[in-house]
Order: C-alpha cells, then structure tokens, then sequence
C-alpha cells in the first residue's frame, strides 16, 4: 500500500511503501520502505491478524527517525 507519513504541521516527511515482511521464523512483521529507501521496521502481527502492536513498533520507529510523534500515516490503495 502506497503512503506518506505528514507531520502535525501538514508537512511530508517521507513517502513510501506499508509492506509485510516474513521473519525466518515464519512470523509477520509490518514495514514501511521510503522512496528514499530507507526501511523502518515495525512490530509483529498477533497470530490473530490484529495489527495494533505492529503499527504501535512502527510509529515509535518514526518517532526514532523523525523525532515526532504525532504524525499521520497517510495510506493509499490503488
């Protein structure tokens, strides 16, 4: 799914793709890669598809990159 991850104040700071990523283990993991192609890992989806725990790993790790945390993810389907 494409999207983009906008600040507070409205501004893009990255565009990029969500993407499902498969551990070694089997596991899933929800990532998203930017155009500029960097990769920011989420978390782990729950056994039972619930997504709440991955996308929580994935805005702590835009808070790492971006040092905000109130942005928006901005998401596509096309």
């Amino acid at each position: 799914m494409r999207c983009a991850v906008i600040s507070r104040a409205g501004q893009v700071l990255a565009n990029g793709y969500l993407m499902l990523h498969r551990e070694e283990d089997g596991e899933l993991r929800l990532d998203l890669r930017t155009d500029g192609g960097r990769l920011l890992q989420g978390g782990l989806i729950g056994d039972d598809g619930d997504m709440t725990a991955a996308s929580q790993a994935l805005f702590r790790q835009f808070f790492e990159v971006w040092g905000m945390s109130d942005v928006t993810l901005n998401v596509t389907i096309r």
